[in-house]
């Protein structure tokens, strides 16, 4: 269950939190370094005054910008005027010389990784209303111009589950899975995009793959296309993305094995706050897939040419706890859209428009 994704993850900053640049932050850090580093006081006596205070000074510096826990730095200092000083003082005079930690490396991984166990009740990803328990891991994190976000779930793992959900135990699709990689091509070409409010140009692609033990069961489906960050000036952090959909399987409907739609996409989080021992965050994103043409290639009557989705997640994160309540909307789930179906066992009520939940207990690690 995709809840978070944000396009920026930056240290133990919550994404979209409003901070100097990182060229601007590292070039006062410079000047910061070199103003407190490279000139000493020296007393009547001739010694270093504030060789012990400008060090610290300077550390302190460093640190606030980032330069101390993964930059490099550079002091040197200057001898005061000591002209009118004898020969003899003069040869025994030595220079002061500044002291910067050495780096302190980061030695944390840069990626994020949760196993979770959650419950989903009232899902209406097809024309029935559906639940069960399964294990879930997941996984996000930048590295240099690369951003990988996924998970896999094991469907049912606890055989806990509405009549018409299958999973691990019972024959049915026993993962599900969705894979989000996309790279910065400003940043891998040595660029930085920005226009207005939107930063940086994505190539990003969506691969959503269930494993089906039978054509009826199973999908792979790749939306790829392109994306961006949307600066707010705000702590909210957003992005967006627009994809084309190449559909392989899609259990067994009309439009598989086609170029079939497209998908805007946009991602938002929000960092609320500390309380009760942990962090509160609000993450959420919402998938809207038009242009398709599966209702005309099915001829039945039974699907829409668009579907709609929109997640809400309040988080609540304290050391390696995790726990997260979602409430997740669903317009023509799975692109159900008839309101009365048949499948051979008598009319029933589509019900892929409404409200489904989830909650989630799990164990995070990493950055």
């Amino acid at each position: 269950m995709k809840i978070f994704k944000g396009n920026s993850i930056d240290d133990d900053v919550p994404a979209g939190h409003p901070s100097i640049p990182r060229h601007a932050s590292s070039a006062i850090a410079a000047l910061a370094v070199f103003a407190l580093c490279s000139f000493d006081v020296y007393a009547d006596d001739g010694t270093a005054a504030s060789s012990v205070a400008a060090p610290a000074a300077a550390a302190s510096a460093a640190a606030a910008s980032g330069v101390a826990a993964g930059g490099t730095s550079s002091t040197h200092t200057t001898k005061a005027d000591r002209a009118s000083r004898s020969a003899t003082a003069a040869a025994d005079d030595t220079v002061a010389i500044a002291a910067v930690p050495a780096p302190v490396p980061d030695d944390k991984p840069w990626l994020h990784q949760t196993l979770s166990l959650i419950n989903s009740s009232l899902t209406r990803f097809g024309p029935y209303r559906t639940g069960n328990a399964y294990l879930e891991y997941e996984y996000f994190g930048s590295n240099g111009p690369f951003t990988l976000y996924g998970y896999v779930d094991a469907l049912k793992v606890l055989n806990v589950g509405t009549t018409n959900t299958s999973g691990v135990w019972d024959k049915g699709a026993p993962i599900f899975s969705e894979q989000e990689p996309k790279v910065a091509l400003d940043t891998l070409a040595g660029k930085d995009f920005e226009l207005g409010p939107f930063k940086h140009i994505y190539l990003a692609t969506d691969w959503i793959y269930e494993m089906g033990g039978s054509r009826s069961s199973a999908q792979n489906t790749v939306y790829m296309g392109l994306g961006t960050d949307i600066d707010t000036h705000t702590p909210l952090s957003l992005s967006a993305n627009l994809y084309v959909n190449r559909q392989f399987q899609n259990y067994g409907s009309a439009n598989e094995y086609s170029w079939d739609g497209y998908r805007f996409q946009m991602n938002y989080f929000y960092f609320l706050g500390h309380a009760m021992g942990g962090d509160w965050s609000y993450a959420g994103f919402f998938n809207y897939d038009f242009g398709s043409k599966l209702r005309e290639e099915a001829g039945n009557g039974t699907y829409a040419d668009n579907e709609f989705d929109e997640t809400n997640a309040l988080i609540y994160s304290r050391g390696h706890l995790r726990l997260v309540g979602v409430a997740r909307y669903f317009h023509n789930g799975g692109q159900w859209d008839s309101s009365v179906l048949n499948f051979g066992s008598g009319n029933f009520q589509n019900r892929s428009t409404g409200w489904g939940y989830y909650l989630e207990a799990g164990y995070q690690w990493g950055k």
